[in-house]
């Protein structure tokens, strides 16, 4: 079994990357779970018809969807155009 070697320039290389990888992930952690701590009080959202009482949270991440979705949509309309 052949076993794979780095060398000492990978090495030095690796590790800096490993850690910035790291640290990345712990603050992307950190701020999602203060972003849930922050967010959980309830709030009524009112549409045409009726009336939710929801977590903030919720209203903030379907308001995110409603958003991505529509930058989609809009997206595939103006690349549909300039074809035409």
């Amino acid at each position: 079994m052949a076993r794979f070697r780095m060398s000492q320039e990978q090495i030095r290389e690796w590790q800096p990357r490993f850690w910035a990888k790291l640290i990345g992930l712990v603050l992307i952690a950190c701020y999602v779970i203060a972003f849930i701590i922050e967010n959980h009080k309830n709030v009524h959202l009112h549409f045409v018809v009726f009336t939710a009482n929801v977590s903030q949270i919720w209203l903030i991440l379907l308001s995110l969807a409603v958003g991505v979705v529509a930058g989609a949509l809009l997206g595939q309309l103006s690349r549909r155009r300039r074809r035409d």
